[in-house]
């Protein structure tokens, strides 16, 4: 038992400052370490890219974010640094409305044509062989193989980032991955690290109150968002550019699970999305996203309350619309995982003509690791002839022998200008990448974060008023939940100081939760100013009500109803969902004689992987499962749940009567199969404060 708490913070006593744009600077004093790179410079920022003023594109001649990003991107073999653990699949794209009036990309103009892509979902902070329901954000990424070339549109399933420059990044994944000295926690962001690093740092507050939602919880690949991040262009035939941030809206609707369900998931089935996606496609039932876009023009962005060069910003969906234009079908698992789902190599700079970058920071470092990172992961620059990473378009250039060459040029001619070969490949002012010839601004050189770059609090708090209740208890509880694995008391104060500025209820429901006082509101760099909600980044409040999707289990057992098995199976797939049979066998014999294979036996299949769950057992079978703890943690993780339970009479006498359950709206006898099905299609949040404390 730790006593007498300290806390002080130690960060007061090692000149910390703030930057132009509100960010972290600590400087050495005269007698401290200084940081240096490799070869012993010293260090004068750590927070900022070298750029062409405040806001213009980040220069290749910084080395500082070279060595760093290099280093970093190099530290780990052979997986991916981060978003190690991923899915994939096969599937096309379709574009349904022409962008012709702001692009000459071809994949945005050509309506009703399918073009090939692969999709992989991923993890962020756990290694190859962690979870799939971590507490984490979800990397969403789509390679499209169109006529002009790939396409890679590297995103995550929340709009915005932790960090507005890339500088940071690599300090952002060694906090939140597992501690140098001790080796854990793995694929967790609570701990003391993490909070840390985001408490020194506010602009990191925005993700992380994402991090702290439901978002982070999601049921199933095919129940995210996706989202581009970063303010793309794109530009027309006489090269005038509109600034664009690209969507992808699941068909099925955002969902969640609940952070006790994911915990228990993760034990029960640690490729619990691997496997939903995987035999969702098996089964025919293919996922399927809208593809959207947000457009706004220069003198619209100068109008926003917020930079929208700041990756740490979303562009609400009521100050921008979101333009629906087209969709992704994922119809296809991989054929070998390692081949394509590991060999997959997507970077931000495989953009067609007609698509440019803006002077996002972030963005514009990520320009340089995603490449860079391939060179390290696949071992030479010829990974892009890998068949998963190879265009299917005609592809032609000068490349020269390197580890892996697959190609066998035969010619004598791998330069230019030459004029020994006529038919060798040339530069084409018609069809080639045209950058946005942008007019630079009479800013200094310098390593220098724009000011208005400066509010860390605005949209964290918009976030926050804009969930429902219950979702915002669940937000509380998060916070709660991970500053309770954090040991320094300094940290969970600084956290707490953060929290006010965002919101009174929130920082006071959290404090409650831990036992702890307020402390003074954390000085913010910039006005902190109340946004105009947005219901479109809730996800209980917008989860359709539908089984499309969703999984029920049927619990059975010898002599169970075949013809009751039937009817529910029949109507719950009726509605779009698919349905499992758990029984305490593999094999069981049913009333009439027929004998079926369970798909799960009870004691690997518990509630926790199903979105609704019925009984049909016989009296003789309930009275042996009131002895089976695995049984009464079906049904009582099924009511903790909020989920629908429909129960036969033989359940209801020896099982659901001995527990702590509640007969609601959504506790139903088989007889009554219509709210059953139409309870599935949902949860019963009224359910949960009865069933757990929340903050």
């Amino acid at each position: 038992m730790k006593k007498n708490l300290d806390h002080t913070d130690p960060a007061k006593d090692m000149n910390t400052t703030r930057g132009n744009g509100g960010e972290t600077h600590q400087r050495a004093d005269s007698d401290g370490k200084v940081l240096t790179t490799q070869q012993g410079v010293a260090i004068a920022d750590n927070q900022n890219s070298l750029k062409a003023g405040p806001r213009g594109p980040t220069l290749l001649e910084d080395f500082v974010l070279r060595e760093k990003i290099n280093h970093f991107d190099h530290e780990r073999i052979p997986e991916r640094v981060v978003h190690a653990r991923g899915s994939a699949a096969h599937g096309f794209f379709e574009l349904t409305e022409s962008l012709e009036e702001y692009t000459t990309a071809k994949i945005l103009t050509e309506t009703g044509k399918q073009t090939p892509l692969f999709t992989r979902f991923s993890t962020v902070a756990g290694n190859k062989g962690s979870k799939d329901t971590p507490r984490d954000v979800r990397g969403f990424s789509v390679k499209v193989y169109t006529e002009e070339g790939n396409w890679d549109l590297v995103g995550n399933n929340m709009p915005i980032f932790f960090i507005q420059d890339a500088i940071k990044f690599p300090d952002l994944i060694h906090a939140v991955k597992p501690e140098p000295d001790r080796g854990f926690p793995q694929a967790a962001s609570a701990h003391d690290t993490f909070w840390d690093f985001v408490s020194l740092s506010p602009e990191t507050m925005h993700n992380v109150i994402w991090l702290m939602s439901d978002r982070a919880l999601p049921r199933s690949f095919s129940m995210m968002e996706g989202f581009g991040i970063h303010s793309f262009r794109l530009l027309d035939k006489e090269g005038k550019s509109t600034f664009v941030r690209f969507h992808w809206k699941p068909v099925l609707g955002v969902q969640s699970t609940t952070w006790d369900e994911a915990v228990k998931i993760s034990g029960a089935d640690p490729d619990y999305h691997r496997r939903d996606m995987f035999e969702a496609i098996d089964n025919g039932m293919y996922p399927e996203w809208e593809f959207g876009v947000q457009l706004f023009t220069e003198e619209q962005a100068n109008e926003f309350p917020f930079d929208h060069l700041d990756s740490t910003k979303l562009i609400p969906e009521e100050m921008v619309p979101v333009k629906i234009v087209g969709k992704m079908v994922l119809n296809r698992n991989p054929d070998n995982f390692f081949a394509e789902t590991e060999q997959v190599a997507f970077c931000l700079s495989h953009v067609p003509p007609g698509i440019d970058f803006s002077n996002d920071p972030l963005l514009q470092g990520r320009l340089f690791s995603y490449l860079d990172t391939q060179l390290k992961r696949l071992g030479s620059p010829n990974f892009a002839q890998i068949p998963i990473n190879a265009p299917k378009c005609p592809f032609a250039n000068n490349q020269q022998d390197g580890h892996m060459q697959m190609q066998v040029p035969k010619t004598r001619v791998l330069y230019e200008p030459q004029s020994l070969d006529p038919t060798r490949p040339r530069e084409s002012v018609e069809k080639g990448f045209e950058s946005f010839h942008e007019k630079m601004d009479d800013g200094v050189k310098g390593r220098i974060r724009a000011e208005s770059f400066a509010d860390h609090y605005s949209q964290p708090r918009m976030f926050y008023r804009s969930q429902t209740a219950i979702e915002q208890a669940h937000i509380a509880s998060a916070y709660a939940f991970e500053l309770g694995k954090v040991d320094a008391a300094h940290v969970r104060t600084r956290v707490l100081s953060h929290l006010i500025n965002i919101d009174d209820d929130l920082a006071n429901r959290v404090a409650t939760a831990l036992g702890m006082e307020l402390p003074k509101a954390a000085d913010p760099a910039a006005p902190v100013k109340d946004m105009a909600t947005s219901e479109a980044v809730q996800t209980i409040g917008i989860t359709p009500k539908s089984l499309k999707g969703r999984l029920v289990g049927i619990l059975v057992a010898e002599g169970s109803k075949h013809s009751e098995i039937k009817k529910f199976e029949d109507a719950a797939k009726e509605q779009g969902a698919s349905v499992k049979i758990v029984s305490p066998n593999k094999e069981v014999k049913l009333d009439d004689g027929t004998r079926i294979q369970a798909d799960e036996r009870l004691a690997g299949g518990p509630s926790v992987l199903f979105d609704a769950v019925v009984s049909i057992i016989m009296p003789d079978q309930a009275k042996k499962l009131a002895k089976d703890s695995a049984a009464l943690d079906w049904f009582n993780d099924a009511y903790a749940h909020c989920k629908a339970i429909a129960y036969c009479g033989a359940t209801d006498e020896f099982i659901l009567s001995k527990l702590p359950i509640e007969k609601d709206a959504f506790v139903t006898p088989l007889a009554d199969l219509d709210s059953f099905i139409e309870n599935a299609k949902s949860r019963l949040w009224e359910r949960e404060p009865k069933v757990r404390d929340l903050a």
